[in-house]
């Protein structure tokens, strides 16, 4: 039996669907419960959030949640990483969000996978998770959205047991600061990355986009991950190893 259901969380469309036979309404209540729970502490629009205490100095870091401590130590560590790219501290303000999604969605499917559960794909905003295969027995499919029209995909995926991430402008405009440059570049539109978790790929794209061109060299340097890059004159870059996960290309 395969279950799906989406439902719009954190401001988004998140999807769970498991093509296990044993997959219940049970695991989709606890799953969405989660992304609920992270709402509720990380949103920086809710004022009463643990993040919005954070910024608003009713509530230090030190005193937070192990949940929000968390995610300031794997930021320092992102920051580090990407040289400075990632950074959720700006305009004397905290932003996790860059972080905090992808993290949610690999959090929930690890609680997937220690219930059992071998076949499934959360998805949150357009970034996947993509575990076992899909209900034909295959790899999971997922698309990349053109930059310029968002009722074209530009390439079809092949995924089995890797994270998806996309960062660009076409949803959002520009929303994705440089913390190394107060102008944003425009040169590039979309980065979508590839690897192991969903929360290092989509940490990792949205500090390559930062970085503008020269972002797809970075993905390049990081292990175990690949890239594809489009820019403002319609034209694609992409990694080495990216053609592998292609289908059909």
């Amino acid at each position: 039996m395969t279950l799906k259901e989406t439902r719009i969380l954190m401001g988004m469309p998140v999807t769970l669907e498991v093509v296990d036979p044993s997959a219940s309404p049970a695991l989709f209540a606890e799953i969405f419960g989660y992304f609920e729970y992270i709402d509720e502490k990380f949103s920086t629009y809710k004022d009463l959030s643990e993040i919005s205490l954070i910024n608003q100095n009713a509530l230090a870091v030190e005193e937070s949640s192990l949940d929000m401590q968390t995610v300031f130590r794997l930021a320092g560590e992102m920051k580090q990483r990407t040289g400075g790219y990632f950074d959720i501290h700006h305009a004397g303000r905290y932003d996790p969000s860059g972080l905090v999604k992808g993290w949610a969605i690999s959090n929930a499917a690890l609680r997937i996978r220690e219930q059992g559960f071998e076949n499934f794909y959360v998805e949150a905003g357009g970034d996947f998770q993509a575990v076992g295969v899909n209900s034909q027995g295959l790899p999971w499919r997922v698309g990349i959205r053109s930059p310029f029209n968002l009722h074209e995909i530009v390439k079809v995926l092949s995924i089995r047991d890797r994270g998806v991430a996309t960062s660009g402008t076409s949803i959002r405009g520009q929303h994705i600061y440089n913390p190394l440059d107060p102008d944003p570049p425009a040169d590039i539109v979309s980065l979508t990355v590839i690897g192991p978790d969903v929360y290092e790929a989509d940490c990792l794209a949205t500090a390559a986009f930062a970085m503008g061109r020269a972002g797809i060299a970075f993905i390049a340097r990081q292990a175990g991950f690949e890239g594809y890059l489009i820019d403002a004159e319609r034209q694609a870059t992409f990694t080495s190893g990216f053609r592998e996960y292609v289908l059909d290309d």
